[in-house]
C-alpha cells in the first residue's frame, strides 16, 4: 500500500556546531548517529541525532552554521517538535533543565497529555510529552539518562499556518491522515499506518506574520515511506495535486523528494532504506566524518574547513 508511515525526520538550523552537539547528546541524551556534511555546502556539518540505530521517527538533523542570523517562528513553518517520553519522567526532565539552565515553560497539558516545552540553545522550540498511548520504543540510554526517562522519538510536529484548509487536504487526501480532534485553534491529524511518530498538529493563526527560516528554526519536515517504489507512487499523487515536486534524490541514507505544501512548509518524503549502518557499523555510528561520494576526494580540504568537534 502507498502509505505515509508517519514522520521520518525533521531538519533544523543551528549556530555553533559544538554547542548543538553538546546539547542534544549530553543534555537530551540522544545519539549522534551520523556526522556528515551538507550536500549543497560541504564546509558545513550535517548532524543526525536519534535512537541507537537512527530509526525513522526518531531523527532530528541539523545544519550548524557558525554565523547564521537568528530566525523566528511564524506562519508557513514547523514551529514545535514534540518528543515522546515515558510516563512519570517529566519531573526528571524539569529538574534537569533547571540544572542545565535550559529555557523551559511550566508543565502544561495539551490534548490530555502532559507537556514540557523548552528551547535549545539556538531558540528552537521542542516539547517532551507523556503520551496517552503506549509507546514501546526504547529510548537511547546515555551516561546519566536511563531508559525509564530517555526520549523515545517523535510524537508530533506542529505546523503554524494562516489557514489550515489546504495543508489539511494534503495530509488527509494525499498522505492518508485523519482529523482526530480540536483544541482551540489547534487541530490534530493522525495516520493509522504506524503507532508512533504518527501525529501532525496544525495551528491556525490567521494574523500570524511569516516566519524567518534561519538559526533556531525548522528547515523542513520529512515524512516516511517504506521504499523507493512507494516514494515514486507518492510523487505521482503530489503531482496530481498540481504541486511542484523534485525528482528522486539520493541522500545516501535514504531517498528523498521535496515539495512545498500550500501553506508554505517544506515537506520531504523519505524512504526507510538503506538506513544509517551502510558506511559505519551500528556500534560506531556517528564516530567519524562520513562524506557523500562527490566529496570524498576533497576530504582533506573539507576537514580543514569544518570546525573541530570535541566528542
Amino acid at each position: 500500500m502507498n502509505n505515509i508511515l508517519g514522520l521520518h525526520h525533521i531538519t533544523a538550523i543551528a549556530g555553533d556546531a559544538q554547542r548543538n552537539y553538546d546539547f542534544y547528546t549530553k543534555t537530551l541524551g540522544l545519539r549522534l548517529v551520523k556526522k556528515t556534511v551538507n550536500f549543497d555546502d560541504p564546509q558545513t556539518y550535517h548532524f543526525y541525532f536519534g535512537d541507537e540505530v537512527g530509526s525513522p521517527g526518531t531523527i532530528l538533523t541539523f545544519f550548524p552554521w557558525a554565523n547564521v542570523r537568528q530566525g523566528h517562528n511564524g506562519a508557513g513553518m514547523a514551529t514545535e517538535i514534540g518528543y515522546s517520553v515515558p510516563k512519570g519522567s517529566l519531573d526528571f526532565w524539569k529538574s534537569r533543565f533547571e540544572e542545565h539552565n535550559v529555557n523551559h515553560k511550566e508543565l502544561s497539558e495539551r490534548f490530555g497529555e502532559k507537556h514540557l516545552t523548552f528551547q535549545d540553545p539556538d531558540g528552537l522550540y521542542l516539547s517532551l510529552i507523556e503520551t496517552k498511548h503506549q509507546d514501546d520504543r526504547k529510548g537511547y540510554a546515555a551516561s546519566d539518562i536511563t531508559t525509564d526517562v530517555a526520549i523515545k522519538g517523535f510524537h508530533t510536529v506542529t505546523l503554524t499556518l494562516n489557514n489550515i484548509t489546504a495543508t489539511a487536504a494534503i495530509l488527509t487526501e494525499v498522505f492518508g491522515y485523519k482529523k482526530i480532534k480540536n483544541e482551540g485553534n489547534l487541530t490534530r491529524y493522525q495516520t493509522d499506518a504506524v503507532e508512533n511518530a504518527a501525529l501532525v498538529d496544525l495551528l491556525e493563526e490567521p494574523q500570524a506574520p511569516r516566519g524567518l527560516n534561519a538559526g533556531g528554526t525548522n528547515h523542513h519536515v520529512a515524512f516516511r515511506v517504506k521504499d523507493e517504489a512507494t516514494l515514486m507512487a507518492m510523487r505521482e499523487k503530489v503531482v496530481a495535486r498540481g504541486l511542484h515536486i523534485t525528482e528522486k534524490i539520493n541522500r545516501d541514507y535514504f531517498f528523498s523528494l521535496y515539495f512545498r505544501e500550500p501553506g508554505g512548509v517544506l515537506f520531504e518524503i523519505a524512504t526507510d532504506n538503506p538506513g544509517f549502518a551502510t558506511d559505519e557499523t551500528v556500534e560506531n555510528l556517528g564516530s567519524s566524518l562520513q562524506l557523500p561520494d562527490q566529496y570524498k576526494a576533497m576530504r582533506d580540504k573539507i576537514e580543514k574547513a569544518l570546525p573541530e568537534l570535541k566528542m
